[in-house]
């Protein structure tokens, strides 16, 4: 006969599970996935010209480690990118295929899997061409991310952002993440701001993925030697 505190465990008094405890299990909804949303020219990969030149496509120090830090650690790996060359007339859309190919291919070494890619193809903000729309998806504003979290069932809030402007700083805070900074001495624009405030700001991809699993004590620890 199981004790009331047994019962009230899903436990049998003989240690085993009771039937209720069984139907709790079966019935409780697991707990929301999160994720880590990155960047990819500056942040992912050394910036090249249009950035679509698989060839080139090169990973920066301590991206792999990073990322594998963050994977082992629950969370899953999305690649979010401004891509306005395909609207441009640069590149074929189909070109982004290739890069996710070569990002592949450069991550498994490390045992590394990107959960998706996503890509925004329109035109800069404020452009004036045929065929410019204003879009929701070119970062700063939140689309990619939002469309991902929609996509993969994500919670945003128990999420992050990390890349190397404060155009993805808010990006990943307007959707409801919170971001991390790399600076890598690329931004040019530094406007105050709750939106373009992150939560850290390093200077290696590697701190940041410490950062986000570890907190401040390992990212201090790491500069400190």
């Amino acid at each position: 006969m199981s004790t009331p505190l047994a019962a009230a465990k899903g436990m049998a008094s003989d240690g085993g599970t009771t039937l209720a405890g069984i139907d709790e299990m079966l019935t409780s909804e697991p707990p929301p996935l999160r994720a880590v949303f990155v960047d990819k020219d500056g942040t992912l990969v050394h910036a090249t010209p249009h950035g679509v030149d698989a060839d080139r496509i090169e990973l920066l120090p301590g991206v792999g480690e990073g990322l594998r830090l963050l994977q082992d650690a629950g969370f899953l790996l999305i690649v979010t990118s401004n891509e306005p060359g395909v609207a441009m007339g640069r590149f074929p859309a189909s070109a982004l295929t290739q890069v996710e190919a070569r990002i592949d291919e450069l991550l498994a070494p490390f045992g590394v899997v990107i959960t998706s890619y996503g890509w925004c193809t329109h035109h800069p903000a404020g452009a004036r061409a045929a065929g410019a729309v204003a879009c929701s998806c070119r970062k700063p504003r939140p689309g990619l991310l939002l469309e991902a979290a929609a996509t993969q069932g994500i919670a945003l809030e128990r999420s992050w952002m990390i890349g190397d402007m404060l155009d993805d700083v808010e990006a990943g805070i307007r959707a409801g993440c919170r971001a991390v900074l790399v600076d890598r001495g690329g931004e040019t624009r530094w406007r105050a701001g709750r939106l373009r405030t992150p939560s850290a700001i390093v200077y290696d991809f590697a701190d940041a993925a410490s950062f986000i699993v570890d907190g401040r004590r390992k990212v201090r620890a790491s500069q400190s030697s």
